[in-house]
């Protein structure tokens, strides 16, 4: 599909995007729907005061903003120009505290609020509906009070809406703040939601959202069949550079995914803004991703995910920090790290403790500090896969990989040879071609100016 790239007549917008998808048989639609659930937000439900606290402390509530906001999310356009498209119907919405308007309104109130519109079910994904839960936490339905509407989790007893969660909805909407990586489980709750969607003769729409990290840039290799599991489970680079409602044009697009999906795009955004460029304020889209630039650092850093080296989670920095108990050489690696001149970041030695539950929790271990010189020219899994091959290089006993994590994460067993093999200038050079001929491919599917 080409999308349409501007437009200046807003109202127009919508006939126009859905003339274009039908002139090249494409029936695709999307729904990102933003909700704010904190305490504060009508659409929450705290079920105890512990509960308040935790949502309050790890998923602050945005401050409202008093500036002029450059860009208009989806779930404006969605009721400014285009509510006909969910205007008596049954609305199924998939959404998390991340999903609000620009005003910090969460999408949950504003759908339910919508005149013409029934509210009929919510559906949480990883984190939960307030995003505290930790990472892998098995989440369960509730009832969201303020509504009275049912909560169904979509990361518990399955990860796919069934037939009987969707047997009281018309359509689906998707509203979820992503952070642009493939190991992140947002996009593919939306694909999986999309497909079960189609499956029950019902569509998808995504309420479109910004790639806090550019949805121009793409990092890294592609991912094997044999290493896809639902922290990565389509064919895209770990920094895919696109939006929620252009990956899922995509997919459905390229038919990885059978979907009827709509995207509701945004007004004002260019492919080229970083998160700060929007004029949004930033919500915690999960416990350890704190800021735009921990997102930037999460495609590569996620690697050590798959080791016994800690990435940072249980420190105030998740991301930005690395280290073991073995690595006394900190300020070594730091220093021939360095040394390399990589573009766009710097190490320095430093020591943390860990809290509790985390890897080496309770512990204060030397680690090195990652700071950002040049979001432009940073490039996470670069600078994780050679991080991986000098601490692996100096520390080849104390070093470990778990299972096949590597693989699952990275998209092949092409990381864990380099590190091994010291030929990660090799595989960064593949990485080179792979990432750029995906951004080339996806092209036709833009919805946004350079």
């Amino acid at each position: 599909m080409h999308s349409i790239r501007s437009f200046t007549r807003l109202r127009a917008f919508p006939r126009a995007l859905h003339t274009g998808l039908i002139r090249i048989g494409l029936r695709i639609a999307a729904v990102a729907t933003l909700v704010a659930c904190s305490p504060a937000i009508a659409g929450d439900d705290p079920t105890s005061s512990r509960a308040a606290e935790a949502a309050k402390a790890q998923a602050p509530v945005a401050r409202p903003l008093t500036r002029a906001v450059p860009v208009a999310l989806g779930i404006t356009v969605l009721l400014e120009d285009s509510l006909h498209l969910i205007r008596g119907k049954r609305v199924g919405l998939i959404t998390n505290h991340t999903g609000r308007d620009e005003r910090g309104r969460s999408t949950i109130d504003l759908i339910h609020k919508a005149p013409g519109v029934t509210l009929a079910a919510i559906f949480a994904p990883e984190h939960g509906i307030r995003g505290v839960a930790e990472g892998g936490a098995l989440i369960a339905s509730e009832t969201d009070r303020a509504t009275g509407v049912r909560i169904h989790s979509l990361y518990g007893e399955t990860r796919v809406p069934t037939r009987r969660m969707l047997a009281d909805v018309d359509i689906l909407l998707y509203d979820i703040q992503d952070v642009g990586a493939r190991m992140y489980t947002y996009v593919w709750t939306m694909t999986l939601a999309a497909e079960a969607a189609r499956k029950s003769g019902k569509r998808l729409i995504v309420l479109d959202r910004p790639n806090p990290i550019r949805a121009d840039r793409a990092e890294g290799g592609l991912i094997e069949k044999r290493y896809r599991t639902f922290t990565g489970l389509h064919n895209v680079p770990p920094r895919y550079g696109l939006t929620p409602g252009e990956l899922a044009l995509y997919l459905s697009g390229t038919k990885q995914i059978d979907a009827d999906v709509v995207v509701v795009p945004m007004r004002g955004y260019r492919l080229s803004m970083w998160w700060d460029a929007a004029g949004l304020a930033w919500v915690n889209p999960s416990p350890n991703i704190r800021s735009a630039d921990a997102a930037l650092l999460y495609p590569g850093m996620s690697f050590f995910e798959a080791t016994n080296v800690s990435e940072g989670r249980g420190t105030d920095t998740p991301f930005r920090l690395i280290g073991a108990p073995w690595m006394t050489d900190a300020a070594e690696i730091a220093r021939d790290m360095n040394a390399k001149r990589l573009p766009g970041f710097r190490l320095d030695p430093v020591s943390r403790r860990i809290g509790r539950g985390e890897k080496y929790g309770g512990l204060t271990i030397p680690m090195v500090q990652i700071t950002i010189t040049d979001r432009d020219a940073f490039r996470s899994t670069d600078a994780a896969a050679h991080l991986l091959r000098e601490i692996y290089r100096r520390h080849p006993k104390q070093f470990q990989w778990k299972g096949v994590g590597i693989e699952e994460l990275s998209g092949s067993r092409d990381l864990r040879i380099a590190v091994r093999q010291g030929t990660v200038e090799a595989l960064l050079d593949r990485w080179g071609v792979v990432s750029p001929r995906f951004l080339s491919e996806a092209a036709s599917y833009r919805l946004y100016p350079p």
